[in-house]
């Protein structure tokens, strides 16, 4: 790491940087994360993990106290491993901010939602930011988690820092290093996953990638923060794109009575050039509904319209509606309405096998499906109850008595621990959107 003291820099910013770059590498440096969701916890415990002392702020009051009772309500975090590091004094969690002067470096990973379609809502970001100012100490290093629109950190976060005649790469460091977590992902915990880190100067970068480095050996160092958000929201640009274009290809597929899921497992078959994507009612979660929402916001304001963007954004959305349209057509055809139909939606969450409600295209179909006079029940493994989008419902068990009773069940997300065979020998008729009966001859399956 010689060249994380290298830079050129003014009288006593080389002393400084020495003094952290030795704490980092001796595990003595003080570590606060500031947000306690799907990302910082476990990047929280990590570090923790690893002998450094972490505190944890979250102004999410049962957030901590889930954690100071020692539960981890995270999926991706065990409990054990949250209760090994609070026992041997490694990991703390708190409401206040104060604590965030006893800290050598501080990480923000607090959500980045969109006020209103296609606007970014950062004043979560901005909030820490400003508890961050009022506890600056010099030689701190400040990194930004939470995504969001290139510039952020340089025309946001620096000036909140520098009000009180600091100077970043002087008095502290700033950087930008994007979250990466795949919630669900058994391969890939965010130790496995390589990452990125962008420093508003070239000795703020090498510092944050010293940082992480001691969680995660494949850290890639670009040359700005800006770069660095420029490619996070490229990556899930990228998927929301594509998303959007099989969603479309599955439209077009369907106008000209051919097979989508036989096409898409014919493409993939070329060794190189193509990535299967595969149709669905969308998009959720934070990171694929918001993220390149920011990008496109961000370009409008240069006099640029990402229309791939947009309009994928716009398929996605619309895809809900157009399998409520795709369902009407199969029970018209067997002489049902839909208005008055007995649905059964399988699935709630947004993704397989993880608990997460965000933005869950789901919780669209269970709303648009009452709009249009249906009378719907849902099943879900991991989600026992609704409370959340203006629903109020609980979970219908999957028995062959319950199943026999709607007239349709809707495969929305394919859960692994569903019985698929017994509800599909057992169902009037079944709306396969996922794919999951894939090789199965069952008459009465028809699949989106």
């Amino acid at each position: 790491m010689a060249s994380a003291v290298a830079v050129p820099l003014k009288k006593g910013s080389l002393k400084m940087s020495a003094s952290l770059v030795a704490k980092i590498k001796s595990k003595k440096a003080k570590i606060a994360v500031v947000g306690l969701g799907y990302v910082g916890l476990p990047l929280a415990v990590s570090f923790a993990k690893k002998g450094f002392t972490v505190f944890g702020i979250d102004k999410d009051e049962d957030r901590v106290r889930r954690i100071n009772n020692r539960e981890s309500y995270i999926t991706d975090l065990k409990t054990s491993d949250l209760v090994d590091v609070i026992k041997k004094g490694k990991f703390s969690a708190g409401i206040n901010s104060d604590v965030l002067a006893e800290a050598d470096a501080i990480i923000i990973c607090v959500p980045t939602p969109l006020r209103r379609k296609y606007t970014p809502d950062i004043s979560y970001i901005v909030s820490a930011v400003k508890d961050v100012a009022k506890n600056l100490k010099k030689g701190q290093l400040i990194v930004l988690e939470s995504t969001t629109y290139p510039g952020t950190t340089e025309e946001m976060i620096k000036p909140v820092l520098e009000l009180n005649n600091c100077k970043v790469g002087r008095d502290f460091y700033a950087a930008f290093s994007p979250e990466r977590i795949d919630p669900g992902n058994k391969h890939f915990d965010v130790t496995r996953i390589p990452k990125l880190v962008g420093g508003i100067t070239p000795q703020c970068g090498e510092l944050t990638k010293l940082l992480y480095n001691q969680i995660i050996k494949e850290v890639h160092l670009l040359s700005s923060a800006r770069a660095a958000e420029m490619a996070k929201l490229l990556e899930n640009s990228f998927r929301i794109i594509n998303i959007g274009w099989i969603n479309e290809v599955a439209m077009m597929c369907h106008k000209l009575n051919i097979d989508v899921w036989e096409v898409i497992d014919a493409a993939k078959t070329k060794p190189f050039g193509f990535m299967a994507f595969y149709p669905g009612l969308g998009v959720g979660g934070h990171c694929i509904p918001d993220d390149p929402l920011y990008l496109y916001w961000k370009a409008k304001q240069y006099g640029f319209s990402s229309k791939y963007i947009k309009l994928s954004a716009d398929t996605n959305n619309n895809m809900p509606a157009y399998a409520i349209k795709c369902l009407t057509s199969v029970l018209n055809a067997r002489k049902k309405s839909i208005k008055g139909a007995k649905l059964l939606v399988l699935g709630a969450t947004y993704k397989k096998d993880v608990k997460d409600l965000r933005k869950s295209p789901s919780l669209d179909l269970i709303n648009l499906l009452k709009k249009a006079g249906a009378k719907v029940d849902y099943h879900d493994p991991i989600v026992s109850f609704l409370s959340i989008a203006g629903l109020d419902m609980k979970s219908v068990a999957i028995t062959p008595e319950n199943v026999k009773k709607f007239d349709c069940v809707l495969v929305a997300v394919d859960h692994t621990d569903v019985n698929y065979d017994l509800i599909a020998k057992n169902a009037k008729l079944v709306f396969d959107i996922r794919n999951i009966y894939k090789g199965k001859a069952y008459k009465n399956v028809i699949r989106f």
